[in-house]
């Protein structure tokens, strides 16, 4: 019999092998062994490497907002009119929908490889690449003939897209199997929750280095062009940091299990992650009668295999549809966040100094009004609730939230302006309380060893195609009849996206307080 029996051929194509190892349920009691163990400071770490990360990418993906609109200060400051110190829109775009583009490729080629080769052999690969790619895309510029500025810039955002795609299914799922059962859904939340203090930092940098250069770009405000690039280019500090250990990060004992099949190796990476006392029991669990076996890696056959049945492939759908569908709105609702900064008085007029520093400013209070919050209420609450509880509530409000703004938009604004703040606001808060955190989760627990990382893959290229059609498809659409003249009806299309998300939900399983066994069918096999 298979060792990991959630994954086997067609009954009529499999044969048992002699001195095929171990008796399934003491593979089951070891791993069980393993899900019972104290949380400790390995869990901890665990968190801070994998969200330090995290920290890194959402830096890069918003101090790009911020650079844009420095470098129109830098590149058009000789345009006329409306086109004066202002990245044109076309190029604006590209320049962020680029690593939109790049993260659809990383998160499927790493999450495939993360399966193929091993969690550890993959985890700081990704972080190299985001390092790399940050400091080039900080010493961009033009070529001597051909490519501008923006679009060499455009490349070495494609790439760096590549490397923080990667960092979605290979954090989530190492996270996910070297958690215990009981915190799981904590600790991969707070790992995607140092999202909202790197959003926060990318603005807050960006005041500090302006604030530097203050008399300089008062006098001359093309030594504008230093400022974006440090802001760019300090993003690898972070990284840096969290490179050694995330390169000397023992496997995940279930992979070295699952689809190794090397017990010896399992029980060292136990007794490295929980301790020698877990590692002692594991060893227990497992017995001294087993038969070591080639490993078997896993394939493209096994995979069809599996999903083809309809129990399996509905959550896969569901967790694609749900990333998708939540993405779309995810990124399309910031379309808004220039009225809003108007509207609190942080609108980027004036010299280029106070304009700069108002957007920057502005940034920051919308984060902390909804954003951060609603990712570590996540936190608190996901093993209590549930996920798919929370998703529920996430997609039901959003939607209920988005109809008022869709179809009252110019009432809401012309009537109150604070009322539509509040209400964006709270938009913000139940994307981040809601299905931008549990889709991000539900991928990472909801499926086998053997394709965990590739179908968290599968799962987030979903929703960064949502991504991209937000960034690239709606943000052309905004101003179509005039400026942000079609926002109300973009806001009752994410309405609808939001319908989809409630509605496919109902495929996605409840993974709260059940060990990953449990939830790929493996006490049923």
């Amino acid at each position: 019999m298979s060792t990991d029996l959630a994954f086997h051929d067609p009954p009529e194509a499999h044969q048992q092998q002699p001195g095929e190892y171990v008796v399934e349920s003491a593979r089951l009691r070891a791993l069980a062994d393993y899900d019972s163990a104290k949380f400790g400071w390995f869990h901890v770490k665990t968190c801070l490497v994998a969200g330090i990360g995290f920290f890194t990418d959402s830096y890069d993906i918003f101090a790009i907002n911020l650079c844009s609109t420095i470098m129109g200060y830098v590149y058009y400051a000789d345009a006329t009119g409306s086109a004066k110190n202002t990245t044109p829109t076309s190029i604006d775009m590209w320049i962020k929908g680029a690593t939109q583009l790049g993260c659809i490729f990383g998160q499927l080629a790493f999450g495939y490889l993360a399966d193929r080769l091993g969690r550890k052999k993959m985890y700081g690969t990704e972080l190299v690449i985001i390092i790399v790619c940050t400091i080039g895309g900080s010493f961009a510029g033009n070529t001597a003939r051909g490519l501008s500025v923006y679009w060499v810039l455009f490349i070495w955002r494609f790439f760096l897209g590549v490397g923080i795609g990667g960092d979605y299914p290979v954090s989530a799922v190492l996270t996910s199997e070297l958690a215990t059962s009981k915190n799981r859904g904590a600790m991969i939340a707070a790992v995607f929750a140092m999202q909202g203090f790197g959003i926060v930092a990318a603005a807050i940098v960006a005041i500090v280095v302006l604030a530097c250069f203050r008399t300089a770009i008062e006098d001359d405000q093309l030594m504008l062009d230093y400022t974006w690039r440090i802001l760019m280019g300090l993003g690898v500090v972070p990284g840096i940091f969290a490179l050694y250990s995330r390169l000397t990060i023992p496997e995940t004992p279930r992979y070295t299990l699952d689809v190794e099949k090397d017990v010896h190796r399992a029980v060292h990476d136990v007794k490295a992650t929980v301790g020698h006392k877990n590692g002692v029991a594991v060893a227990e669990s497992l017995g001294s009668g087993h038969v070591q076996v080639k490993a078997q890696k896993p394939t493209w056959t096994e995979f069809y295999h599996y999903f083809k049945q309809w129990k399996h492939f509905r959550v896969l759908m569901g967790t694609s549809v749900c990333w998708f569908a939540l993405d779309v709105a995810f990124y399309g609702i910031n379309l808004n966040s220039s009225i809003i900064l108007t509207a609190i008085g942080f609108a980027g007029t004036g010299t280029p100094y106070h304009a700069l520093i108002r957007v920057a400013a502005g940034n920051i209070i919308l984060n902390l009004l909804g954003t951060l919050p609603g990712y570590w209420v996540t936190v608190f609450t996901i093993d209590r609730l549930g996920r798919r509880t929370i998703q529920f509530i996430g997609f039901a409000v959003l939607l209920v939230l988005f109809c008022i703004l869709g179809f009252a938009y110019h009432q809401i604004l012309d009537r109150s302006v604070a009322g539509f703040i509040v209400l964006i606001t709270l938009a913000q808060f139940f994307q981040n309380f809601g299905p931008n955190t549990t889709t991000f989760i539900i991928p990472s627990e909801a499926f086998p060893t053997r394709f965990r990382s590739t179908c968290h893959g599968i799962s987030a290229a979903s929703g960064k195609v949502g991504a991209v059609i937000a960034q690239l498809g709606f943000f052309q659409l905004k101003d179509r009849g005039g400026k942000n003249a079609f926002i109300p009806q973009l806001i009752q299309i994410f309405a609808l996206f939001m319908l989809v998300g409630l509605v496919f939900t109902w495929f996605v399983p409840e993974t709260k307080g059940k060990t990953l066994e449990e939830l790929s069918d493996e006490f049923d096999n």
